[in-house]
Formats: structure tokens, sequence, C-alpha cells
């Protein structure tokens, strides 16, 4: 891998081949002899970018560079128990797979993934057909680099190398550029070597070492909610509002390097591989590939120590405020009453992607997180709403008036009435985001039933004492109206492998009809269920002790 080409290509060429539900239920293995050329952070960006394809993990065989990178870290007694051990953490000599993709990385191109998901792959050499083609804005409004996807000193340093190029041609920035550090130790290290200082004076803009942009933590104001743009970063996820909050926003990933080559050019047209620009006195010239080493020749600097230690050990209370805004006091979850589930209304029948953020947004909701009621208040109001095709407006079948989905949920709540949401594929794709499945439970749902469901949400609404449930023929899904009400028969003999059955009792008065319901429940997962959420199964298993 050389010139212009990132260890993320790597990543985004794999998710337009495999799309972000490609790799669900399978461990991905990256093998061969390129890599060798990739830096361990290399790997991380690859691996962590794993979740963008559906897969259960991302795993690189054991090497040098693995070892480089722990010995720099303060961790050279692991770094030498791994080497003892190395051949059994590598793949076995002709192991079998169930499919190996080949890429090439001496021809691998840079690429730019989206815009609204992350699987939709284009090579920089087809990127400016791709604009045309779709009408995207063109204008680049911002570029944004850093976060935990691409913020290692690897990254860091070659972004800095082009912003040193673009300064000893007298340019700056023509679109606001970000930069956020992924730790403490890698800022103050950047700080110390000089990278940060030069991507300032390129016209650079340092953000704080956290999540950031990526999530929404970004507080915009050179365009209007509604209003079309494009930004692009080098984060791993560019739902629908995810940065911004705003639904026009056409937001694409790429690598470090693309991104700050293209902040200088202020144009989503621009690829630095072809490219010229114009330097100060008006004369053309084109960026070097960009430089940086894969870890710092002086040693990472820790930075800044933020632990604060508590005063005592054995402190069992914790003080809330009962006026709080932001921290409420959790109450644990019904226990199963030992009966189908009978009489549910349907909240919502979503159609098309539902990320996590569209299930539970975060960026200024994050103020929330430790209040489950006032966070509950996002509870999928970015799904769009099959009925309708409206985001966060659904009837309210007790009142026949139309309400935002929590409000909703709560009525049916408050008067007793449980409910079920129905989705499509890959529900619950991108973040882990443990609210996503509280929300649902403390609003009143009992199941989520869907195409199929992302792994890691799939796992949280089983911990929170929910039923995600999937359709065994998916073609009931399109039978079923938001209107119907559903049972859900053969909870009393629950067990691994065996369905469930779907019961809908028609709106329309037509006769009933049924469907059965896949799931993957273990026998443990089970006991969550009965419990009411597996906290609860845990608290019991203590009392037993």
């Amino acid at each position: 891998m050389s010139g212009w080409t990132a260890p993320k290509d790597v990543i985004l060429k794999v998710a337009g081949i495999l799309t972000v539900k490609g790799g669900t239920g399978a461990i991905v293995e990256y093998f061969g002899p390129g890599v060798e050329s990739l830096s361990c952070t290399g790997m991380g960006t690859i691996c962590n970018m794993g979740a963008e394809i559906g897969a259960t993990t991302s795993i690189f065989p054991f090497n040098s560079r693995m070892s480089e990178y722990l010995r720099a870290t303060s961790r050279p007694d692991i770094a030498s128990y791994a080497e003892q051990f190395a051949p059994v953490i590598a793949a076995d000599e002709n192991a079998p797979y169930d499919e190996v993709i080949e890429i090439n990385l001496s021809t691998l191109e840079p690429h730019i993934n989206g815009p609204f998901t992350p699987d939709l792959a284009t090579p920089v050499s087809k990127f400016k057909d791709a604009i045309a083609e779709h009408k995207w804005p063109e204008e680049l409004k911002v570029g944004l680099i850093g976060s935990c996807t691409n913020s290692s000193y690897e990254d860091m340093s070659r972004a800095a190398s082009i912003c040193q190029q673009a300064i000893d041609k007298g340019i700056k920035t023509k679109s606001l550029f970000t930069i956020t550090p992924g730790s403490e130790q890698v800022r103050a290290t950047l700080e110390r070597d000089g990278q940060l200082e030069t991507m300032r004076k390129a016209g650079g803009v340092v953000l704080a070492n956290a999540c950031g942009p990526c999530i929404g933590q970004w507080k915009r104001t050179d365009v209007q909610k509604g209003e079309k743009n494009s930004i692009i970063t080098s984060y791993n996820r560019n739902f629908t509002g995810r940065n911004d909050a705003n639904p026009a926003t056409h937001a694409f990933v790429t690598s470090p390097d693309i991104v700050t080559a293209m902040v200088f050019a202020g144009n989503m047209n621009f690829n630095p591989l072809t490219d010229t620009l114009k330097d100060s006195n008006g004369n053309e010239f084109k960026f070097e590939a960009p430089s940086g080493a894969g870890l710092p020749s002086k040693g990472y600097d820790p930075g800044v120590d933020t632990y604060v230690e508590p005063k005592s050990e054995n402190v069992q209370d914790v003080a809330i405020d009962p006026k709080s805004q932001r921290l409420q006091r959790l109450a644990p979850f019904n226990r199963w009453d030992g009966k189908d589930a009978k009489g549910l209304k349907i909240l919502i029948k979503s159609k098309g992607k539902c990320t996590t953020d569209h299930i539970s947004a975060a960026g200024p909701w994050l103020k929330y997180r430790g209040h489950l009621q006032n966070i509950s208040n996002n509870y999928m109001i970015g799904a769009v709403n099959a009925e309708n095709g409206e985001a966060n407006k659904l009837k309210n079948q007790l009142t026949g008036e139309y309400d935002t989905v929590p409000n909703v949920a709560i009525s049916y709540r408050d008067n007793g009435i449980r409910w079920v949401s129905i989705g499509e594929q890959n529900f619950g794709e991108g973040s882990s985001r443990e609210h996503a499945a509280l929300e649902p439970r403390y609003l009143g749902g009992t199941a989520i039933i869907t195409k199929s469901f992302a792994r890691i949400h799939e796992t949280n609404l089983k911990k929170q004492g929910l039923l995600p449930l999937t359709f065994a023929d998916p073609a009931a899904y399109d039978k079923i109206t938001p209107f119907d009400t559903v049972d859900i028969v053969g909870l009393p003999s629950f067990q691994p492998r065996k369905p469930l059955t779907l019961v809908i009792h028609p709106a329309d008065g037509s006769p009933e009809w049924s469907t059965p319901l896949n799931h993957t429940f273990n026998e443990d997962q089970i006991a969550w269920f009965k419990a009411g959420s597996a906290l609860n199964h845990m608290a019991d298993m203590h009392k037993k002790q």
C-alpha cells in the first residue's frame, strides 16, 4: 500500500462489496502478504468499521506491527507473551473460509463512501461522475477528521504533511476543517511533535478529545436545517442527520488524507491524485502523496491525567437530586407474567433503513443519557412511518389523532396497553447504543419484529427483557398493517430454536391469520426475558448465593 491509499480504503472497499448487512453473523479475517504493509493502528481502523458491514468481529493475525505498537504503548510484557504464542493467534495453514474476497493493495484506489450510508462505495477516480449523476451538492462545506476511527498518530501525521504542503504554497483551507484527536495521549503527542500546530496554521480547528461531530456533538451554524450541503469525514458512519441533525446534509466518509486535501479545494469534485490547485502566486501545483510515521519516534506523551480517584471504595449510596433532568435512578423492569402476549398494538411499522441513530438519536440528546424518562422522548423519531412516509408522525389508535412516536408509546403504556414495533432489514445497524434498547422497554414495548437485525442491537434488546423476533416469511411484513392487533403465542414453552407464532387480527375485520417468528435466544437469554432483564436475572442469581 502506498501513495494516497490508506488502510481506511480497504474497509471502504469491503463495505461496497458486502454492504451493511453482508457480514452479519460472520467473523471477518484479514490475511495475506498485504497485511504486513499495514500499521497496527491501520488494522485498528479496518476492524473498527467491521460494524459497518454487520460483522460479529474482525481480526488480523498477530504480527510484528502489533508487537511494536504494544511496546510503544508501555505494554512490553503483553508483546512478549503474544510473540511466544504467535502461531496460535494466526490462521492455520490452508484454513477454509466460507467466502474469500481478494483485494490487491497495490492497485486499490482511495474510496469515498456515501452519502447517507457507509456502503455506497465510489473510487475517487469516479467520484466526480457520481456527483454529476446523482446531483449531490458540489461545494464542500466542512471536512472533519479524527474521532475513534481515524485519529491515530499515523493518520494525523499524514494529514499534517498535506497541510504543510499547503502552507508552503501559501494557501489555506476553503472549507471549515475540524480535527478531533481520539485520545488525550494522541492529542498530547501531536501537540508536542507539532502536527496540531501545522493543521492550525493551515486553517484547521482542533476540537476536544471526544466522539464530537461523529455522534452529533456539533452545534453547526453555517447551514440551516433542511439546507442541502455536503460534508466529508474520516469517521465510520454517515447516516442521515447523524453528524449535525440536518437530514439534508450529504455526509461522505473517506480517509483523513482525502478529507484534508479536499478542504483546500473546497469542492467535492477535487481529486488530489490528478487535480491541481493554485498557490498564492497563481501557479498551479499538485499535492504530493502524504507521509507520516506509524509510531512517534520520541514515544507517546500521556498528556493530562484526568482520572479522579474516588474518596472511598465503600460508598454504597449515590445521591441524585430528584429534580435533576440529567440523572434518574433506574427502576427494575417488570418480570414476564408467564403468559402469551395478547392484544398488542403496533406502535410503528417503519420502512427502510432504521439505524440506532433513527431509534435513539445522539447529539444534543446525550445530555439525557443518565435520565431514561427524558431520553426516551427521542425514541424512533428518525424512523420513517410506512403508513405515511413521514418521520415521527403516527396515529394514536386510542385517540385517532397523529402524534410523535414517543407520545403515542407513552399513551399506550399509561393505558396499560403493550405494543410491538415492526421493521425491515438490518434493523438497529450502527452504533451499539444501549438506549436504543432501554427506551422501547421503558415505554412499554414487548417485542421488536423485523426481517433481520444487526447483531449487537438484537443482543441489547434481549438484555432489556424485550423480544427481538424475525419473520420466518419476510412477505409477512408487507401483509401486516400498522393498525392491526397482534398476539405472540408460544411464550410459556419458549425455548431455543423453537419458533414463536404471531397471530394477526386485521383492523379491517378480515379473518385473523398467523405467521411464524424466528429468534436466536439461548437458555441464558430466555432467563433474562423471564426475569424482566439481564440485570434482574443477575440480581436473582446474587440473592441465591
